[in-house]
């Protein structure tokens, strides 16, 4: 069932269909990604514009700069990728957000996206801090075409270090933009524009074709940015 830009949803195509790896793929390739709450079908979506942040423009805030140069810095505090990802899909699900009720990380999303990490099209970034997690994110990573899904943290700034730190990670390997799907105050105070969706699909169809790097994370990645400035 399609659904057009009358519907008072903008950006929704239609419903219906599966969560299975391959349908999955094929969305993203597209730049279509599934969002629905509890009870409700499978809602496909592709905003026009869509909110993509350039890794170049990432604004490290004096705040956020201060924590972590302390935190790149002290060995008790690591970056880790891959680690503990259903750990991370989980707390995303249970976290609470101003202004909302309830998750749309929905128990057939959360299934859906462990299978999607065991076919390595699926990541989180974590951070730890004396072994214990305090925050993180997962994305969708098809080629260099990196799809930011959601946060978490349970200590001040944790889930800013993670996208910190992949930022850092994106610029190591190449990788310029990251897909953050909708337009919000937060993700723009973070350097995050607005692009039409025919420009997006356009890059999209470059940048799945190149070569997914190995996701691990360095200490070293770090020096991408300048805090230790």
């Amino acid at each position: 069932m399609a659904w057009g830009a009358d519907t008072g949803a903008p950006g929704l195509l239609c419903m219906g269909s599966d969560l299975s790896v391959p349908t999955l793929l094929q969305a993203y390739q597209h730049g279509i990604f599934p969002w629905f709450g509890d009870g409700e079908p499978i809602l496909w979506w592709s905003p026009d514009p869509r909110m993509v942040l350039n890794v170049d423009k990432f604004r490290l805030h004096h705040s956020l700069k201060k924590t972590l140069k302390h935190f790149a810095r002290d060995t008790a505090c690591t970056i880790r990728m891959d680690f503990a990802f259903e750990q991370v899909i989980l707390a995303c699900a249970t976290s609470q957000r101003y202004g909302q009720r309830g998750t749309w990380v929905v128990p057939e999303m959360i299934h859906a996206y462990i299978r999607l990490h065991q076919a390595g099209l699926a990541h989180s970034v974590e951070t730890w801090v004396n072994d214990q997690l305090v925050g993180g994110l997962y994305c969708v990573a098809i080629g260099h075409a990196v799809f930011g899904e959601s946060m978490f943290h349970r200590s001040t700034d944790a889930s800013k270090i993670a996208l910190a730190a992949l930022v850092c990670f994106c610029h190591q390997h190449g990788i310029t933009h990251m897909d953050c799907q909708q337009n919000t105050q937060h993700l723009a105070s973070l350097g995050a524009c607005e692009m039409s969706r025919q420009t997006f699909i356009a890059e999209l169809d470059v940048f799945t074709r190149q070569s997914a790097p190995q996701w691990h994370y360095s200490r070293e990645y770090w020096t991408s940015l300048s805090f230790f400035s």
